[in-house]
């Protein structure tokens, strides 16, 4: 450090405002450079299955504040404006979406190209990708809105051609569905 930096330190408001210029793929990029190779020096020192099941944790308690705080910034917690998020959530070409349905008690999508599976792919993180972003999805909709389920069979991290999202608002007729038991190793 210099006396003018001393005099001088950065506005930390500046790196906040930039770090929200970022698209969502591009901080995940950022995460998973950091992440990764922590989560691999954790599974050797104290087993893949003890590291992956803390990982989890971290990281859905992580989305389902993330959930409340959108909730919060969006000034509601209904389907439509969850729904609302997709195109940042997509910024960057990060997803192909095809919507199937949309209501006010239902949002079903199928993701058909998804760049955070190919991103963890080329950081040779693809066994990680599902704790470290699929995971997230289940806890963002329930820290959003407990009126909110989710149910996914399948995501293109762990190999399926493509993602099958349904989201439904309480009064659907659908109970929220339990979040899939990992089955990757770090």
């Amino acid at each position: 450090m210099t006396a003018e930096s001393l005099e001088n330190p950065p506005d930390p408001a500046a790196s906040v405002h930039a770090a929200d210029k970022l698209t969502l793929l591009e901080r995940r990029e950022i995460e998973a450079r950091i992440v990764g190779p922590l989560v691999r020096g954790f599974a050797r020192a104290f087993g893949p299955e003890r590291t992956l099941e803390v990982v989890r944790a971290v990281i859905e308690e992580s989305a389902r504040t993330s959930g409340r705080e959108l909730a919060q910034r969006l000034g509601a917690s209904s389907l439509a404006a969850f729904a609302s998020c997709l195109d940042s959530w997509s910024a960057g070409g990060a997803l192909e979406i095809d919507i199937l349905e949309q209501s006010s008690t239902r949002l079903d999508f199928n993701v058909t190209r998804c760049r955070y599976a190919e991103l963890y792919r080329a950081l040779g993180l693809d066994d990680l990708g599902a704790s470290l972003s699929c995971a997230r999805d289940f806890a963002l909709a329930e820290g959003f809105s407990p009126d909110i389920a989710l149910e996914r069979t399948q995501t293109i991290m762990e190999g399926a051609t493509h993602c099958d999202f349904r989201f439904r608002a309480s009064g659907s007729g659908v109970e929220p569905a339990a979040t899939p038991v990992p089955t990757d190793r770090a």
